[in-house]
């Protein structure tokens, strides 16, 4: 850089790479529109047999949309999009016939079927699915040991999931960070099924409970989510509009995995297995003040609020709808308009 009268002056080619490194970031970020830029097929008779092989063929850093179309019938894998290959489509053809699956269990950074790194990923008409834990003689294995066995974890900022499916039994759906947007999809599970830090909003989605298939061996409550929100300064938290919550239990809609947990439930449908205290401050006892955890015009059988816990927030009308609506909540720059067709 130069000095001219006491500043500073950037030579005219140092701002142009800057412009240039600039607008092609904000490419990347918009992925070019809605339009896709090309297909990919899955399938037997494909070029691609299996959905990982897809992702793999498409270019790092890509900035435009492309879309992996994948066949029904069931992949025996495990799927992984990098971080640098955003703005991907995963289209299946209904979460009834289309599924990802596989077995890890143990750990919660490896065992994920699915794992998403980067922003703009959209995924629609699938289900993942760890099926580690899914029958009763998989428990009788372990010893009555409840482990991790994830179906599905999210990084990626902008990352949508539209009539999808996740089944597994404990810790289902990683919802690790950014904003996430959950629309008629169903969701099964029994321990901490939907748990991380993400800002997430789940529109229409079918919540099913499945603690009961083992009760006999050793697993004698369940809990729907477990968000990890550290500060009053994150946005993140997990907001249910509409939907249903079924299935055995007794299970809790909540349990703080940070001091500051945030779970809303409005406009849903809470069947006889939410227990009647609803949520549990867990190892946050002593933060019960900063917890927010609220019910908003729910209804059925488990929707009762006379043995709530009695630090369950009281979130107006008004308030939900300033805040907390999915406007305001996870679409603030508009995204959700800029999904492919």
């Amino acid at each position: 850089m130069n000095l001219v009268s006491g500043q500073i002056v950037m030579p005219l080619f140092v701002f142009l790479m800057i412009f240039q490194c600039y607008f092609s970031v904000g490419i990347a970020e918009d992925c070019g529109g809605k339009e896709i830029a090309y297909s990919i097929t899955v399938g037997q008779s494909g070029k691609f047999k299996t959905v990982q092989a897809a992702v793999d063929s498409i270019s790092r850093n890509n900035a435009r949309w492309v879309k992996i179309h994948i066949h029904q019938g069931k992949y025996l894998e495990k799927v992984q999009i990098p971080k640098d290959k955003p703005c991907i489509l995963l289209e299946g053809e209904g979460r009834r016939v289309t599924t990802i699956t596989y077995n890890d269990h143990q750990q919660t950074d490896t065992s994920a079927t699915f794992t998403s790194f980067p922003n703009n990923v959209i995924v629609v008409g699938i289900t993942f699915e760890n099926s580690f834990d899914l029958s009763t003689e998989s428990r009788l294995e372990q010893n009555a040991r409840v482990v991790p066995a994830l179906a599905t974890r999210i990084y990626g900022d902008r990352s949508a999931f539209l009539d999808c499916g996740f089944l597994g039994f404990q810790d289902t759906l990683w919802d690790v960070q950014g904003r996430h947007y959950f629309k008629n999809c169903y969701i099964q599970g029994a321990v901490d099924f939907i748990f991380g830090n993400g800002q997430s909003y789940f529109e229409n989605c079918y919540v099913n409970v499945t603690l009961s298939t083992r009760s006999s061996v050793g697993v004698p409550w369940g809990c729907i989510t477990a968000q990890g929100r550290r500060s009053e300064k994150e946005a993140s938290g997990f907001v249910f509009g509409g939907g249903r919550v079924v299935g055995t239990g007794p299970v809790l809609l909540g349990r703080a995995y940070g001091p500051y947990s945030r779970v809303i439930f409005h406009g849903t449908f809470l069947d006889s297995l939410v227990s009647p205290q609803g949520w549990d401050a867990w190892h946050y006892t002593q933060h019960k003040g900063n917890l927010m955890y609220a019910e908003v015009g729910c209804e059925g059988p488990g929707a009762t609020l006379g043995k709530r816990v009695p630090w369950e927030t009281k979130l107006s009308a008004s308030k939900l709808n300033h805040q907390f609506s999915k406007s305001s909540f996870i679409n603030q720059d508009g995204w959700l308009a800029n999904l492919p067709n």
